[in-house]
């Protein structure tokens, strides 16, 4: 099954109001800034969205959402349907084919975990199974799952075996094995990046479209480095990479996740804080994070 996401997909958060529900409300605002930013596709409910510390009825209203919100938009949806319930896992698949997702992804389960290929190949081929008519990338993200089995031989192995498979979401820095999915089988997999500070060097080796966090607030740094390159420009690509770099830092070092939904709420989407076990930012840490943002030039390029 055939579709490539190219460009600059957006993985986007899960947004919460004060009490810790999820606010549906914020959908649209977070939709219109993606398609302000000429970004073409949210990736929902996956690492950035806090899947795992969502009910599985939070993650079905939001796919219902982001579907009714981008329909009539060039905005495409990629639903992450992935659990460490199967089960789970299918009736969230069912359910973004039903509401028109034009793909479905999933992680493998992460507690008990696939110790083989095969077992890998089976989990992905129940949930695919689930949706037989939507196009199905595995998401391949061993920093928090903890499965390091080899994607190019798991590609080799599921080519047959998951008839809608479409590729990886290859959120690994393992260029050596990012290179090798990428030719496999003439080119036929889409192999969307997913380490936003790495992606020069992904579209130096064969990367035509990335999922990652930052987009949802820096796509220009981004869109900079494509352009950059498409016009062979090497040091421009690489001085806007380098951006990416310095804020990807800047963010990790309040935490991640606090500090990305911060930096929506500044910009005026609010999605509120993070679900434990993230650690919110306090007032005065958000301060602290806005100065150095403004120290970092940030909000100055959000304006160009």
């Amino acid at each position: 099954m055939t579709i490539r996401l190219t460009g600059l997909t957006a993985a986007t958060h899960t947004p919460f109001d004060a009490n810790g529900w999820v606010n549906l409300n914020a959908v649209e605002k977070q939709a219109e800034r993606l398609l302000h930013d000429r970004v073409s596709a949210a990736f929902i409910c996956g690492s950035t969205g806090e899947s795992h510390s969502l009910t599985t009825e939070e993650r079905l209203s939001l796919a219902q959402r982001w579907s009714g919100v981008i329909r009539g938009t060039d905005l495409r949806l990629v639903v992450h349907v992935g659990s460490n319930c199967l089960s789970d896992a299918k009736t969230l698949a069912t359910h973004a084919e039903s509401v028109g997702a034009h793909a479905i992804a999933a992680l493998a389960p992460s507690y008990f975990k696939p110790k083989s290929i095969a077992s890998l190949v089976e989990c992905c081929k129940e949930i695919a199974a689930a949706a037989s008519r939507t196009p199905f990338y595995y998401y391949d993200i061993p920093s928090m799952t903890g499965v390091s089995l080899s994607v190019p031989e798991f590609l080799e192995a599921a080519a047959d075996a998951v008839p809608t498979i479409a590729g990886v979401k290859f959120s690994n820095p393992d260029l050596m094995a990012y290179q090798r999915c990428v030719q496999l089988h003439n080119g036929r997999f889409d192999m969307p990046w997913g380490t936003d500070e790495c992606l020069l060097a992904a579209l130096a080796v064969g990367a035509v479209g990335a999922v990652g966090s930052s987009y949802n607030f820096a796509a220009n740094i981004y869109h900079e480095v494509i352009s950059a390159l498409g016009e062979g420009d090497l040091p421009r690509a690489r001085q806007a990479q380098f951006r990416s770099v310095q804020l990807i830092e800047l963010l990790a070092g309040f935490g991640y996740m606090a500090a990305s939904k911060a930096v929506m709420g500044m910009l005026g989407i609010d999605v509120g804080p993070p679900r434990l076990p993230h650690e919110k930012l306090s007032a005065k840490r958000t301060e602290d994070l806005r100065s150095r943002l403004e120290r970092l030039g940030f909000f100055d390029r959000g304006k160009r």
